[in-house]
């Protein structure tokens, strides 16, 4: 399988402080990686650099074969390839649930508002919200807005979708509607980056699971190698902790 985005020695530091430390890892076509460590350990700042909401302080970030950090890039187009969800929902309050589907598709990707909303309503079935295109967040449990939100990143149809802990701000009642449709998401070949600290969804869902560190890559492997047989000690410290 082709890679769709390569990172090679990325480093990110906010002042004097590292945050980041010669991170190497790539993203195949159809494949599902989770990130998981400690808090603080830079889970969240690589997928920001990832996707360029955090520039990287040097490294490399390949997709399609191209540096996107060179300055000829159109790091525009390359965002548009990237769908987001993150912790917060970060949906418009203003308009209702369609409407918070349709308006990027017609703004960045220059759809008309008819092929939009086709679209819209085809993610949002996806999720199982289609019932409430005409309510407005405020309107919806916290469950409901995240699965808006995977529909809204879902509508603009990109390469990968990154997921930044989409269930941490949930209450735990609705944790596992989120990580149902995340579930469905992987099982039909969509292309995931995943930081969560859901240990269960993560054994069972990934490809490769990438364990962090204090900023560094300490341990990667399937699902089987870092959950069941850790080369490691920090992973099984970690592992230990977490799966009590």
């Amino acid at each position: 399988m082709e890679n769709v985005i390569e990172i090679k020695h990325l480093s990110k530091s906010f002042g004097t402080h590292e945050v980041l430390k010669d991170i190497d890892f790539s993203v195949r076509k159809g494949e599902v990686v989770c990130i998981i460590g400690s808090s603080g350990s830079g889970k969240s700042t690589l997928l920001r650099c990832v996707n360029l909401l955090e520039k990287p302080t040097g490294g490399e970030i390949i997709y399609k074969g191209e540096n996107i950090l060179d300055d000829k890039h159109d790091i525009y187009a390359y965002r548009t390839k990237l769908g987001m969800v993150f912790q917060s929902f970060n949906l418009f309050n203003n308009h209702n649930v369609l409407s918070n589907c349709v308006v990027g598709q017609v703004k960045v990707l220059k759809r008309s508002k008819a092929e939009a909303e086709a679209v819209a309503r085809k993610y949002l079935k996806v999720v199982g919200m289609e019932q409430y295109i005409n309510a407005k967040p405020k309107q919806l449990s916290g469950g409901q807005r995240q699965r808006v939100a995977i529909a809204r990143a879902l509508s603009m149809e990109p390469d990968v979708m990154l997921f930044d802990e989409p269930t941490s701000a949930l209450d735990p009642e609705m944790v596992g509607e989120v990580l149902k449709v995340m579930k469905e998401l992987a099982d039909s070949g969509l292309t995931m980056l995943i930081v969560t600290h859901e240990m269960g969804f993560a054994e069972e869902v990934s490809d490769r699971v990438v364990f962090m560190d204090k900023g560094v890559i300490a341990e990667e492997g399937t699902p089987e190698q870092i959950f069941k047989k850790p080369t490691q000690e920090r992973t099984r410290e970690f592992l230990k902790r977490t799966l009590k």
